[in-house]
């Protein structure tokens, strides 16, 4: 008698989670994208003022790269008056073995939870901006995960919170390098380096801010996102030596590990963005148009707000699908110097067979500005890939084709996910002037 007792009871316990999870409805979703490539780097660029680094040769490798493999749950609820509540929790994959390492590294991707209605959607959360929400609506020619919006277009790396000035992590490598500002581990942007990339990217997601997207009225739809000033600091700006002097100026990150703050005390900050999109879909979703822009306040320079906008769209001809974006973006510096980037990009896909030929072209103009770098101010950088994508069902799809960026020589753009540089060990930059071109072939399954 007591193992029936026992039995029943222990069949209650495993049937609970499947009643309360038939009553939330929840799916579990994911994507596993990977590609295996024939990577070739470049000759670095000879800087003097990167002396103390090693000046890699050019090479060639081959690796396997991986492409926003995520996993996710989602579930939503009736609560009545027309409303649906709702939540999603999305996480990045690691899809390689690194003995511990990097565990517990599953950074959030779009992750909310909200309420929709006849109002709109009003969530809360880490998503991508309104910006980074319009690449969909002209992006179509990317093969492989190798494309322009991944290395070019909104693309001034960094990403998540806003800038902390007050992180002590937050500035140079020692010896004058450029800023690698991927290795910053405050989260957010950084200081505009000296040359090449600068402080953060577009085409990411806000973190722990607040989102609305309107109802769709006759194919046009509004977004909003604000990131409010969670970094907001009341802090003095430190004094100490050469401490109060950085890349930027007074009061801004040091470029030397000896330059470091030596006493107690950061920067006064009030840092928040927000960032706002309007997109138009019609005849069936062939036709596409949008203009987005942002603001980022104290991101680059305190006191300062950075801005800029982007527009563009596109059109399926039904024999061709075509897209084309525009973006310019101001960085704020010290003294009221300024930093312009501006970059466009196309794309195109052509079906053909089970599949389609993808093709992309980007172009990023050399940084303007009374703050832009002097001498040669070699900051472009030009993206260009074709391939082809082979859709084996709804959810499966192989890809082939080459990928290939051709940087100035005071420029570092790289894709995401990129394999580990010609020195074999970062993968989220090159040196300056390193140009890179990418042979694949890759896989991607949906669930």
């Amino acid at each position: 008698m007591q193992k029936k007792l026992l039995g029943m009871a222990v069949a209650a316990a495993l049937a609970v989670p499947a009643v309360a999870l038939a009553q939330s409805a929840v799916q579990v979703y994911g994507t596993v994208h990977m590609s295996l490539n024939q990577t070739k780097f470049g000759d670095a660029t000879i800087n003097p003022a990167l002396a103390p680094q090693a000046q890699p040769s050019g090479t060639t490798k081959y690796g396997i790269a991986q492409h926003a493999s995520n996993f996710g749950l989602r579930s939503t609820e009736t609560v009545g008056g027309g409303m649906t509540a709702w939540f999603q929790a999305e996480f990045n994959v690691l899809m390689e073995r690194t003995n511990g390492v990097n565990d517990n590294t599953a950074s959030a991707r779009n992750s909310g939870v909200g309420l929709r209605g006849g109002f709109g959607n009003v969530y809360v959360g880490t998503w991508e901006t309104p910006w980074a929400q319009t690449f969909r609506l002209w992006d179509v020619g990317t093969i492989g995960g190798w494309g322009p919006t991944t290395s070019i277009i909104g693309r001034r790396e960094n990403t998540a919170r806003t800038t902390n000035f007050n992180c002590v992590n937050n500035s140079g490598t020692p010896g004058g390098a450029p800023l690698n500002t991927t290795a910053l581990i405050c989260g957010g942007g950084a200081a505009a380096t000296s040359t090449g990339n600068l402080g953060y990217a577009l085409w990411r997601r806000y973190q722990s801010s607040v989102f609305y997207e309107s109802p769709l009225f006759e194919g046009v739809q509004a977004k909003f996102a604000w990131m409010p000033n969670m970094s907001k600091s009341t802090v003095a700006v430190p004094t100490t030596g050469a401490a109060a002097v950085g890349p930027l100026g007074a009061g801004q990150p040091a470029t030397a590990a000896s330059d470091l703050p030596t006493t107690t005390g950061g920067a006064v900050q009030n840092q928040s963005s927000w960032s706002g999109s309007l997109s138009w879909t019609g005849l069936g979703g062939r036709a596409r148009a949008f203009i987005a822009n942002m603001q980022a306040k104290d991101w680059t320079t305190v006191g300062q707000t950075d801005s800029g906008y982007t527009a563009g769209g596109g059109y399926d001809f039904g024999v061709v699908n075509v897209g084309a974006t525009y973006e310019k973006y101001t960085y704020k510096m010290a003294a009221g110097a300024e930093r312009t980037a501006k970059e466009w990009g196309v794309g195109l896909a052509v079906p053909l067979g089970p599949g389609k030929i993808g093709a992309s072209y980007a172009k990023a103009k050399k940084l303007e500005g009374a703050g832009a770098p002097t001498g040669t101010n070699d900051t472009g950088a030009k993206m260009l890939n074709l391939g082809y994508e082979w859709a084996l069902s709804k959810r499966t799809a192989l890809g082939f084709g080459v990928a290939k960026i051709d940087n100035g020589a005071d420029q570092q753009f790289t894709w995401t996910n990129q394999l580990p540089n010609a020195n074999g060990v970062s993968q989220s930059s090159v040196q300056n002037g390193v140009d890179q071109t990418n042979i694949f072939v890759s896989m991607r399954h949906s669930f």
